[in-house]
This record gives C-alpha cells, sequence and structure tokens, in this order.
C-alpha cells in the first residue's frame, strides 16, 4: 500500500527547455500526490500541457511504502522537490 509517489512533472525553467522534474509527495492518492507535485512544479517554472517528446507532462514513477519514506525522512503530507536528475535512492527497492 502506497504512503506516498514520487512524481515527474515536466517543467521548463528559466528559458531552459522542457526536463523531467521530480517530486517525492507524501500523500496514498496518487492523483493528489500528481496535482500536489504540479503546483510545486509551477513555482520552478511553466508546466507542460501536453506530451514532451513521448513523454506524459506528468507522471506518477512509484509508490512509495511508509518504512520507504521514514527511512528517506519523508512525512505524510510532505513534498520534497528531488530536481531534475533521475532519482535513484528513491527509486530502488
Amino acid at each position: 500500500m502506497a504512503g506516498g509517489w514520487v512524481i515527474g512533472v515536466m517543467v521548463a525553467a528559466g528559458g531552459e527547455p522542457m526536463l523531467r522534474h521530480y517530486y517525492a509527495v507524501g500523500f496514498e492518492d496518487r492523483g493528489k500526490a500528481e496535482w500536489t507535485a504540479v503546483d510545486h512544479a509551477l513555482r520552478v517554472g511553466e508546466v507542460a500541457s501536453s506530451p514532451v517528446a513521448g513523454d506524459e507532462p506528468v507522471q506518477a514513477i512509484r509508490e512509495l511504502t511508509l518504512p520507504k519514506m521514514r527511512s528517506l525522512g519523508l512525512a505524510p503530507g510532505q513534498v520534497r522537490e528531488l530536481g531534475w536528475r533521475h532519482p535513484r535512492r528513491w527509486l530502488s527497492g
């Protein structure tokens, strides 16, 4: 059962091309986690409104279990910006 999600959002920040920015979101509900990530991505730059090079603008990458969230320091309801690099640490195990 998910305690949270890793969400990828396509964002163009500071005149740069669209890149996927990753967020760890401590909400069980996938839809709420996706919209929360979009809200945080809007603070960074322009969010894509349609697919970019075949990639969806918002994508739930992986569920996070409560033990995984605890081990990485993500509290329920918290959002953590993980940046644009693939968040291997958050996606392992």
